[in-house]
């Protein structure tokens, strides 16, 4: 997406420089103006009044204006303007609030009473009479829901009820009437084979009578499958749905109803719309419609068989926004499930909205979060399980691909990595990681200490820096203690320590010490500890291990 922050004032400016977005600066209305068809959303450093007023000439469909969010120069407070769902303004102002450390104003009614919104269920788009079912929602009656898509289930968030208003996920295009909600899954894809010199309008036109004919809604349309050599054909690109493409190998393995001779003598496949269609459509998948053709194009609608489940393993970082990556805050928004332990789904109260099931989950519980998490995706749910740091350091990636190949085969298990608290607390202390670096645990309680007891000696005698993680907690006292000398057995007592204790977050501390002087006492669960090399000096308070870099002359 496309952010910009547009400020006219030195204190708007100023404000603007800590938000990680395009900035403008100068003539608020003039920049609108010209930005408005350009973004996806628009930060605007003014207040409320004068930004109603710049922007209110320009508002024309709700689909296709940008969201607009508006921040007081003071950064006290972030207002969701207008475009709230669609245009992901709501979301915009969580965002903004919790990078300024602002409060976040967002007034939409489905928000204001934390109940789901029909246009926000992460996986469908809404159609019909969205705004009648969901005063309906408002004033607690909750809706008939129907499902006519086999293997499709309904929103994992929507609660049914008796209704009369009714939510009826679809992907045909029926007429809608007063109280019916349409959820359009994305059901459907389409394959596309055309010659060299097709014309976009010819290949728009022929999906449009292909949807029309069988009576198929165009939201539910969720990919285009092609032949490899025609993924950038511009008549593939502008039906503007992301594209997928297969080799003629990959294509012939396919078997349809209509194969070609003709295609097969020039490409060397029996098909490539309807077999595209059903390839990228996954197992289990019919054909919708059969091919149609044109004088330079050939379409087929294939319908998959369930919704694509998918797990995203998501490495949160220390925490705050500010060090989260784009990436994780994607996944998590995108997930009709986020799951974690409580604290770190805390770390996202900025990225969750009521159209999403959140399940907090204790800690000592990993295996059977990461089994629920394997499960639901297994049912065709987008699934976040968040951690704190990195995914896969001493965290959740690791046992979920574990168990993905029993729990859940099949299922696309994406890690999403995140600034490990080594990273954090590296950056804090200085350059500690400049040179070869070992990373080790000292819990006990997953690895015998006998094992770990190695792993240090290995790192003291390889002369490597060493960061600690797990150090100490209330029921293990003495394994910090004891790395602490064996690493001093292999390096001398001035040997700079780095203590970093909640880095990036609102009770962090930061230590530099040495071997000789270090307090184990004053480590916790939440501590880095980082044990310099031989070579590691200590410069102007920060920490620092050479690479060997010479110095320009």
């Amino acid at each position: 997406m496309r952010i910009v922050c547009v400020s006219a004032t030195d204190a708007g400016r100023e404000l603007a420089i800590r938000l990680p977005y395009e900035r403008c600066h100068g003539s608020l209305r003039e920049t609108v103006r010209g930005l408005w068809n350009e973004v996806d959303g628009l930060v605007l450093m003014v207040a409320t009044g004068a930004a109603v007023r710049i922007v209110a000439p320009l508002l024309r469909d709700k689909e296709r204006d940008p969201g607009v969010v508006c921040a007081d120069e003071s950064g006290r407070w972030v207002v969701s303007l207008c475009g709230g769902h669609r245009g992901g303004a709501n979301a915009l102002a969580l965002e903004v609030a919790a990078l300024l450390g602002a409060e976040p104003v967002v007034t939409t009614a489905t928000d204001a009473v934390g109940a789901a919104a029909l246009d926000l269920l992460p996986g469908y788009r809404a159609a019909g009479d969205v705004a009648g079912v969901t005063a309906a929602l408002l004033a607690g009656r909750a809706p008939l829901v129907e499902v006519d898509v086999p293997g499709w289930p309904a929103p994992a968030s929507l609660v049914a009820g008796p209704g009369p208003e009714r939510v009826v996920v679809s992907d045909t295009a029926a007429v809608t009437c007063p109280g019916v909600a349409l959820l359009r899954p994305a059901s459907l894809v389409v394959g596309v084979g055309c010659s060299s010199g097709a014309d976009p309008c010819e290949v728009a036109e022929l999906l449009e009578s292909a949807l029309a004919g069988a009576g198929l809604a165009r939201e539910s349309v969720a990919l285009v499958a092609t032949i490899d050599r025609r993924r950038v054909h511009p008549a593939v690109v502008a039906l503007g749905l992301p594209v997928r493409d297969f080799s003629a190998t990959e294509l012939a393995e396919v078997r349809v109803p209509h194969p070609s001779a003709s295609v097969t003598a020039h490409v060397g496949t029996p098909s490539v719309a309807e077999a595209a269609a059903l390839l990228a459509a996954g197992s289990g998948a019919t054909l919708a419609v059969p091919k149609h053709r044109s004088a330079g194009a050939t379409v087929a609608i294939a319908r998959r068989a369930g919704p694509p489940g998918r797990l995203s393993v998501v490495g949160l970082g220390p925490g705050a926004p500010a060090h989260r990556t784009a990436a994780a805050a994607t996944a998590v928004r995108a997930a009709e499930i986020v799951t974690g332990y409580r604290p770190y789904l805390e770390l996202v109260g900025d990225l969750l909205c009521a159209s999403q099931v959140v399940e907090p989950s204790p800690i000592g519980d990993e295996v059977v979060r990461a089994r629920r998490a394997l499960e639901e995706a297994a049912r065709g749910r987008r699934v976040a399980l968040v951690c704190s740091g990195d995914a896969g350091v001493y965290a959740m990636a690791s046992l979920v691909l574990e168990l993905a190949a029993t729990v859940a085969p099949g299922v696309e298990v994406e890690v999403v990595p995140g600034v490990t608290a080594a990273l954090a607390a590296a950056s804090l202390l200085g350059a500690p990681l400049g040179h070869d670096h070992a990373v080790v645990s000292l819990s006990d309680l997953l690895t015998p200490w006998e094992v770990i007891e190695r792993r240090l000696r290995a790192a003291g005698e390889a002369d490597l820096v060493v960061a600690l993680y797990n150090p100490r907690s209330g029921a293990r006292t003495w394994q910090l203690t004891a790395a602490l000398e064996i690493l001093g057995a292999y390096r001398p007592p001035h040997t700079p320590v780095g203590l970093v204790t909640d880095a990036y977050r609102p009770a962090q501390t930061v230590t530099c010490t040495t071997l000789a002087l270090v307090d184990p006492a004053t480590v916790g669960m939440t501590t880095c500890v980082i044990v310099g090399a031989t070579s590691t000096e200590l410069r102007a308070g920060r920490m620092v291990t050479p690479r060997g870099y010479r110095p320009c002359p």
